[in-house]
């Protein structure tokens, strides 16, 4: 992964003897991918971890994806999703193609076995709830925000801690490299000689948390242990706990990384998407939208420019954010557009957010070098009037009536801010998203203070009449 690092105890060198306490030998594995090219780490387990026994089919991972030949723009509100299996069989893929598949998932109760996907790297982005994921490599707390990279062949459990009063319930966003690929931080982010973060990456080395004790159980009985290989789930046994490793090093590891710690480049001009990058696997690659100070060229238009992405689908998983101001928006949200389609800023957008300053909104997203597929669980979520709703309101006198940005930016005038509050009061079709929104609300408005707080600063030399105030929301 990222660097090199270890845990536990080692010997000396690698492939020499190395002892338990009862003089018997430690099984050292070597975890490698790509013929022993790839990144590896090695490890020693109390028991060779060959010793696996009842092995039995499941059920099947294989993706079905309809409207294959349908091209529009999509908005699935992935909200009223009701809590169902646990942190894997609760997995529902709204999107995919061969070489990533992006689900959402509400665990309704714990994982009783332990997993392990021998087909694809996993990158969870964790919307709510928090808890600890063991691995065979060891521990990662974890908490709202996190993105949690946990690498092909690597035995895991979630466990998530029971929520306090008033919070909602586990959530969390997978993109999964079904194309057996491994997920990254970007290549130009890192140094050719030594894989270090190089000074102009949005976050680096610091900002990453890796395997912590607990790591060892050394306990003998029946442990289950299920496999996704070869579009299946397969059921086998352990005489042992799974997880008896008592040492590690290498660069193949899971990790975590929280969203709050990416460093949003901001610029003169409106920005590229690829600034916002996070990782990237073959075919595709994921980027954080995080809130920040916007383009300060005196004449700046803050919001994106319309634009033809001819060789991507872009998907936007809305965290948060003043959804209100926009068309149907929502907390859980997931926009889809698809190449071949222009997409850019709602009717009336890029006057109302002439002056804006900042942006509070957070987003994750996942854009594809192949066309991507829904599956019939996005239809049944699916917004079928999000795809008219640029077709109105680009005449002079809407700008205040119809400032909102549905999938990509708005900013708010005092009318388009009436208009927020009104929208508030209006009654939510599904009660999921209604839950979700307004307990992401209430954070919001404290992010925003805090946020405007920092940015405060850094915009001390522009304008400080009332614009200098003002706030949109910006998605590329």
């Amino acid at each position: 992964m990222p660097y090199y690092t270890k845990l536990g105890k080692l010997p000396s060198k690698r492939h020499i003897q190395f002892r338990r306490p009862d003089g018997k030998l430690y099984a050292e594995e070597v975890f490698g991918t790509e013929g022993f090219v790839g990144p590896t780490s090695t490890l020693y387990h109390i028991n060779p971890p060959t010793q696996v026994i009842g092995w039995k089919q499941l059920y099947s991972t294989k993706v079905e994806y309809v409207e294959r030949d349908t091209m529009r723009m999509r908005h699935v509100k992935s909200a009223p999703l009701p809590p169902k299996g646990d942190a894997v069989t609760g997995r529902v893929v709204l999107f995919g193609n061969n070489d990533v598949e992006i689900s959402v998932c509400v665990p309704a109760e714990p994982m009783k076995y332990h997993f392990k996907n021998a087909m694809a790297d996993e990158c969870f982005f964790i919307h709510f709830g928090s808890g600890t994921v063991f691995t065979m490599f060891g521990a990662l707390k974890f908490g709202p925000r996190d993105y949690i990279v946990i690498p092909k062949g690597t035995i895991y459990q979630f466990v998530f801690d029971e929520p306090k009063d008033g919070e909602p319930e586990p959530r969390f966003l997978l993109m999964e490299s079904v194309n057996g690929s491994h997920i990254l931080p970007p290549p130009r982010y890192l140094s050719k000689k030594t894989a270090q973060f190089l000074e102009h990456a949005p976050y680096c080395e610091r900002d990453l948390r890796t395997p912590e004790m607990p790591m060892t159980f050394d306990k003998k009985g029946k442990y289950e242990v299920r496999i996704k290989s070869r579009d299946l789930v397969h059921s086998y046994e352990y005489s042992y706990h799974p997880l008896d490793v008592v040492g590690w090093d290498g660069c193949y590891y899971p990790y975590c990384f929280n969203i709050d710690d990416f460093s949003p480049i901001v610029g003169k001009h409106h920005m590229p998407p690829p600034t916002h990058q996070t990782f990237e696997a073959h075919n595709f690659v994921i980027c954080s939208f995080c809130p920040r100070p916007l383009d300060f060229h005196p004449q700046a238009i803050v919001v994106p420019y319309n634009h033809s992405n001819l060789d991507s689908d872009e998907v936007l998983y809305y965290v948060q954010g003043n959804y209100k101001a926009r068309k149907g928006i929502e907390v859980g949200s997931l926009s889809l557009h698809p190449q071949g389609i222009p997409h850019g800023p709602h009717p009336g957008t890029p006057e109302a957010t002439i002056g804006a300053t900042h942006t509070n909104e957070l987003a994750v997203m996942c854009d594809t070098f192949a066309p991507l597929y829904p599956t019939t669980a996005a239809l049944e979520l699916d917004d079928l009037n999000y795809p008219r709703s640029w077709e109105h309101g680009w005449e002079p006198d809407a700008v205040e009536s119809n400032g909102h940005a549905n999938g990509h930016a708005n900013g708010k005038s005092s009318k388009s801010a009436k208009s927020a509050k009104s929208a508030k009061s209006a009654k939510t079709a599904k009660s999921g998203s209604k839950n979700l929104n307004r307990v992401v609300e209430t954070k919001a408005a404290s992010t925003a203070v805090s946020t405007s707080a920092k940015t405060g600063k850094a915009t001390a030399g522009r304008s400080t009449n009332a614009r200098a105030g003002k706030a949109a929301n910006t998605w590329d």
